[in-house]
């Protein structure tokens, strides 16, 4: 696969606004589905816990079925650094995030799976969802590479850290299909180290 096909810079849908601080990742993908020995499946669980215990959950409305951008507040994805919460929102469909704030190692997680996370004021992030909340079908799109996103006839400012945003033009995110690209290199240099003796 060249480069070109992994880069991510556009990222347009429908957006699903969850509202409230420090949610963290036990709560995106609970603890019981860590067990499992791939990603496959999880993103049906996203949420699971609060979509039974709060009806009213985002997650829950059918409004925001097929959302591709979540829109969230401060702290998203803080606690463990289970990576399979943001495979959980991947899965689900999600292919960026706009919040406030993100958990550093929930940062680091979305990016390594080409799940675009940016930031934004906590003026724009309330013209979102409230946004989202007035019209569920209503499109935005997010550019990497403009560091915005256009929504409600607007276009808003994003914060990317610039690693993040190279990483994800680039397609360098991927690292495991850069591997994959040229493997016979990496068979060569495997054959070549005395600890690892070829495979």
């Amino acid at each position: 696969m060249d480069n070109n096909d992994r880069r991510i810079d556009r990222v347009e849908g429908t957006a699903i606004p969850l509202r409230g601080n420090n949610i963290d990742t036990d709560r995106i993908i609970p603890a019981r589905f860590l067990k499992a020995i791939t990603f496959d499946g999880l993103g049906e669980h996203a949420f699971e816990d609060d979509r039974r215990s709060m009806p009213d959950h985002p997650f829950a409305n059918p409004a925001y079925a097929g959302a591709s951008i979540l829109i969230v507040n401060e702290n998203f994805g803080s606690g463990s650094s289970r990576e399979h919460a943001p495979q959980a929102l991947k899965r689900r469909g999600i292919g960026a995030c706009v919040g406030q704030s993100f958990s550093e190692i929930f940062l680091g997680n979305s990016t390594t799976i080409g799940l675009a996370c940016a930031t934004a004021s906590a003026a724009d992030i309330e013209l979102l969802m409230a946004a989202a909340e007035r019209d569920p079908e209503a499109v935005m799109t997010l550019s990497v590479e403009a560091r915005s996103i256009q929504a409600a006839g607007r276009t808003l400012p994003l914060n990317i850290p610039g690693a993040v945003r190279e990483s994800l033009l680039t397609g360098q995110w991927d690292a495991t299909g850069l591997l994959l690209d040229d493997f016979d290199t990496v068979r060569r240099l495997g054959a070549s180290l005395p600890y690892v003796g070829g495979f």
